[in-house]
């Protein structure tokens, strides 16, 4: 996740997302992107939202209604990216674009995104589970470290607050599952998530805020129940895909609930689903990831 410097307010640290989300035209269908990390490799959910927005870039009418992405190669996390676009579908109601990431001279992902016309029709959905408001939940990476954090520094403690919290300010909403808990419990867990400030008024960019966060700790619904958090562990997010069922905004709290149906073979998969705080389902996220348990 992009770690902005601890010296920006609030205000600052959107601007500086800003910045490195709204990518910027170098050619036909083809845009830049900047990259701004402190340290640690680069954080998927800055090129899911990249490429987003490059794509919506290129488009005259409609919503994004889903992204199907694949994270290729890791990424530097200082080296800029370069988006090339392909204009796969140009209907009356669809519009789809396919993506490729390129950095320092490799493909490092692609995606392809379905934009639609909106239009009146069916509607169901399953009701938010309960959680607690998120005014009381403790910061996300107080429980995403837990198992480091005992013997760690108080800089090491201050630093990964910032890493965690900047620029969605992340809630734990509910206390992750764990292997080791004797419950039989599949992985597991819900977070609260909203922008450290307000948004440009964009739909373009609220919606690629909303694919930046549906990264924040997928990976980490299995990741800390194995305890893979710990020295020798490993996770990385293999694929990513995000469907959105109502217009996106980022405007107030948003409860994001994970869970594993299944893994094996040191491979993970995840869906979870965003609520806004009326209850309302405002879209789905499936993860593939790979695990790999500490020696």
């Amino acid at each position: 996740m992009t770690e902005p410097s601890s010296q920006l307010t609030p205000q600052e640290a959107i601007a500086d997302w800003v910045r490195q989300v709204d990518v910027r035209p170098t050619d036909y269908d083809n845009f830049r992107g900047d990259v701004d990390q402190q340290e640690g490799r680069l954080f998927g959910g800055l090129v899911l939202a990249q490429s987003l927005v490059a794509a919506g870039r290129t488009v005259s009418f409609g919503t994004v209604h889903s992204l199907h992405a694949y994270f290729l190669r890791a990424g530097q996390s200082k080296e800029p990216i370069d988006y090339s676009i392909e204009r796969i579908r140009e209907g009356r109601n669809f519009l789809t674009r396919r993506v490729t990431a390129h950095q320092a001279g490799h493909t490092i992902f692609e995606t392809s995104v379905s934009f639609v016309a909106p239009e009146d029709g069916i509607s169901h959905e399953a009701p938010m589970p309960e959680a607690p408001d998120p005014e009381t939940c403790q910061p996300w990476w107080t429980t995403i470290a837990e198992p480091r954090m005992a013997e760690a520094s108080a800089a090491m403690t201050t630093r990964m607050a910032r890493r965690w919290n900047n620029p969605v300010d992340l809630r734990a909403a509910s206390q992750p599952t764990r292997e080791t808990d004797g419950t039989g419990r599949l992985p597991a867990r819900m977070v609260w998530g909203k922008m450290m400030a307000e948004l440009p008024q964009d739909p373009l960019l609220h919606a690629a805020a909303l694919v930046y966060m549906s990264d924040s700790g997928l990976v980490a619904t299995v990741a800390h129940h194995y305890g893979i958090w710990m020295p020798g562990g490993s996770s990385a997010s293999l694929d990513h895909t995000m469907w959105f069922h109502r217009q996106p905004r980022f405007d107030d709290w948003v409860l994001y609930v994970s869970e594993s149906p299944a893994a094996h073979a040191a491979r993970g998969l995840i869906f979870a689903g965003m609520y806004n705080r009326k209850g309302e389902r405002i879209a789905s996220v499936a993860q593939e990831g790979l695990f790999r348990k500490p020696r």
